[in-house]
C-alpha cells in the first residue's frame, strides 16, 4: 500500500512539473509573439498611463511641406502619440512632483530639466494641475534615416490651476508656441528639446445669441418607461417618443428638454448608435414643429482638469452632430453644476464650465448656450458668458415673484428661463402628509399665474410619473425616491391628472 501512494505521489509531482515547464515555455513564446508584432509597447510599460484613454486634446497638423524626407501617416500618427503622451506624463510629473513616465518620452538632457524642475515644486511645496486642449503642429524637418524630426507647435492652448501650500495662487489660460527636437529611440519619439518661443493670455471672442424671439414654453421630457439614463439604450422606441411629444405639442407647449448622459453615451468614445437615436428624437421634435434644448454632460461629476480632454472630445462630436439640425434651440451644457461645488470645488467646476463653453461655442456658433442652475441664486454666474440665463426653482411659490424680478434686475437684458420646476403628488407610506393630485393642480395653477404677469419662459418637471427611479438620481431614501416617482402631469396609468390642465397657460 505505501509503495502504490509513493507511486502516486511521484506521478503527480512529475505531472505537475511538466504542466508548469509548458506554462513558462508557452509565456515565453507569447511575449516574444507580442513583441514581433507592431504592438503598441505602451500597453506594456508604464501601465498607469494610458493616453489613449486619458488624452485627447485637439491636434490639427498644418499641411506637410517639411524638410528632409517625407513622412508617412503611420509614423506621423506615432510622433503625434508619443508627443502627446510627453505631455500627458509632463502634467502628471507636476501635478504629483513625481517624475514617473518622464524617461520614457524625453531624452537624458530633456528629462534632467524636468527632473530639477520637480525637484523646486516639491521644496517650495508648489503644484500644478494643467492640461492643453488645442495643438496645431507643424513638422518643418524629418531626417533621411528616419530617426529625428523638427516640430513647431502653434497656438497651443494651455489650461493652469498653481497651487501653493494648497491654496490656488494662479489660475490661466494660454496660448504659446513651442520649438521641439524629436529623437527616436528604442522605438520611441522621444523629446530632445522644447522650447517655449512665446506665450500670451488666451483672448476670445464671446459672441451672444439671443433668444428674445421665441417664447418657451416647455417640458423636460424623457419617455416613462426609459427615463434619461437610458433613454437611448435598449428601451429606446420611436413610436413613443413620437406619441409623447403629440401630446406635448397638443397641450400647447414648443420646447422640450432632453438630456445626454455622459457615462453611457461612451464619454470620449461617443456611442454613434446611441448618437443616432438622439438625433431620431430630434427628427420626431421638428415634424412636431417642437424645439430641442439638449443638455450635455448629465451624469457627469468629475471636472479632473485631466479628464477635459476627454470631456470635450464627447460634446464635441456630439455637438457637431446635431448643430444644423432644425429642432436644435439650445445647448445646455450641464444640469445642475453647482450641486458639485462643495463636493469638486466651486472654483474648478466654473473653470471646467467656462471652457466648455468656449468648446461648445467654437464647434456651434448658431445656437444659444446655457446652463442649468440648481437654484435661482446661482444664476448669475458666467452670465456674461451665456446666451441666456436657466435656474431651477423647487421653493414655495410664495416668494417665486420677488426672487425673480431681483434676478431681472440683476441680469436686465439676456433671457431668463425657469428651466425646472414641479410639485411631486406622493402622499403615500413614507410620505404621508405630502401633497396629493389637487394640491399638485393648485401649484401648477398658481405657477402659471405668475408666469403669464411677469412673462416668465418655463420648461416643467415633467410629462410621466415613473415606477422606478434609481438611486444615482436622488439617492437611496426611500421618501426621496418615492416622492421622485409622482412629478408628472400623466400618472403611471397613464391617465392626466388634474394639474395637466395648467401644464401651459394658453
Amino acid at each position: 500500500m505505501v509503495s502504490v501512494s509513493k507511486n502516486i505521489l511521484r506521478t503527480i509531482l512529475i505531472a505537475s512539473y511538466i504542466m508548469l515547464v509548458a506554462l513558462i515555455i508557452s509565456g515565453v513564446s507569447a511575449l516574444f509573439s507580442y513583441l514581433n508584432t507592431g504592438a503598441d509597447r505602451s500597453t506594456m510599460l508604464h501601465t498607469e498611463i494610458q493616453k489613449v484613454e486619458q488624452y485627447l486634446p485637439k491636434v490639427t497638423w498644418a499641411p506637410l511641406n517639411n524638410e528632409g524626407r517625407p513622412i508617412d501617416s503611420q509614423n506621423l500618427s506615432a510622433l503625434q502619440n508619443n508627443y502627446l503622451d510627453a505631455w500627458y506624463v509632463k502634467q502628471i510629473a507636476y501635478k504629483t512632483n513625481k517624475p514617473a513616465g518622464i524617461k520614457d518620452y524625453y531624452t537624458d538632457n530633456a528629462r534632467e530639466n524636468l527632473f530639477n524642475f520637480i525637484e523646486l515644486n516639491k521644496a517650495q511645496n508648489i503644484t500644478i494641475d494643467a492640461t492643453t486642449l488645442e495643438h496645431h503642429p507643424t513638422l518643418e524637418f524629418y531626417s533621411e534615416d528616419g530617426q529625428l524630426a523638427v516640430v513647431t507647435d502653434d497656438n497651443v492652448v494651455e489650461y493652469k490651476r498653481v497651487f501653493k501650500n494648497d491654496t490656488l495662487i494662479l489660475e490661466t489660460t494660454e496660448t504659446s508656441t513651442y520649438k521641439m527636437v524629436f529623437l527616436l529611440e528604442d522605438g520611441f519619439w522621444r523629446t530632445r528639446h522644447l522650447v517655449k518661443e512665446n506665450t500670451k493670455i488666451q483672448e476670445l471672442d464671446n459672441a451672444q445669441i439671443s433668444l428674445n424671439n421665441f417664447k418657451i414654453k416647455g417640458i423636460n421630457y424623457y419617455p416613462q418607461a426609459s427615463p434619461p439614463w437610458n433613454m437611448y439604450g435598449d428601451k429606446f422606441n420611436l413610436d413613443t417618443i413620437s406619441k409623447d411629444l403629440k401630446i406635448i405639442k397638443k397641450a400647447g407647449l414648443n420646447t422640450i428638454r432632453i438630456f445626454v448622459p455622459y457615462e453611457s453615451f461612451g464619454k470620449a468614445t461617443v456611442d454613434y448608435k446611441k448618437l443616432h437615436r438622439l438625433k431620431q428624437t430630434l427628427d420626431v421634435a421638428e415634424a412636431e414643429k417642437l424645439k430641442v434644448i439638449v443638455t450635455l454632460f448629465d451624469f457627469y461629476g468629475d471636472y479632473s482638469v485631466l479628464d477635459w480632454t476627454l470631456n470635450q472630445r464627447h460634446a464635441e462630436t456630439i455637438v457637431a452632430a446635431l448643430k444644423s439640425h432644425e429642432a436644435l434651440l439650445a445647448w445646455d451644457i450641464k444640469n445642475e453644476p453647482n450641486l458639485d461645488f462643495e463636493s469638486r470645488g466651486k472654483d474648478i467646476v466654473i473653470a471646467w464650465l467656462d471652457n466648455m463653453i468656449n468648446l461648445v461655442k467654437s464647434v456651434d456658433s448658431e445656437h444659444a448656450v446655457t446652463v442649468g442652475w440648481n437654484n435661482i441664486d446661482s444664476a448669475p454666474i458666467l452670465k456674461d458668458k451665456l446666451d441666456f440665463i436657466s435656474f431651477h426653482y423647487y421653493e414655495s411659490l410664495d416668494v417665486l415673484e420677488e426672487k425673480y424680478i431681483h434676478l431681472k434686475t440683476e441680469i436686465p437684458i439676456k433671457p431668463i428661463v425657469l428651466g425646472e420646476y414641479g410639485m411631486s403628488s406622493y402622499n403615500g407610506f413614507w410620505k404621508p402628509f405630502g401633497d396629493n393630485d389637487e394640491d399638485q393642480a393648485v401649484f401648477h395653477k398658481k405657477a402659471q399665474d405668475i408666469f403669464k404677469k411677469h412673462d416668465i419662459a418655463f420648461i416643467s418637471w415633467t410629462l410621466y410619473d415613473f415606477t422606478e427611479v434609481p438611486k444615482e438620481v436622488v439617492g437611496r431614501l426611500p421618501w426621496r425616491k418615492r416622492a421622485q416617482e409622482h412629478f408628472g402631469f400623466i400618472n403611471k396609468n397613464g391617465e392626466t391628472k388634474p394639474a395637466f390642465r395648467y401644464i401651459s397657460n394658453n
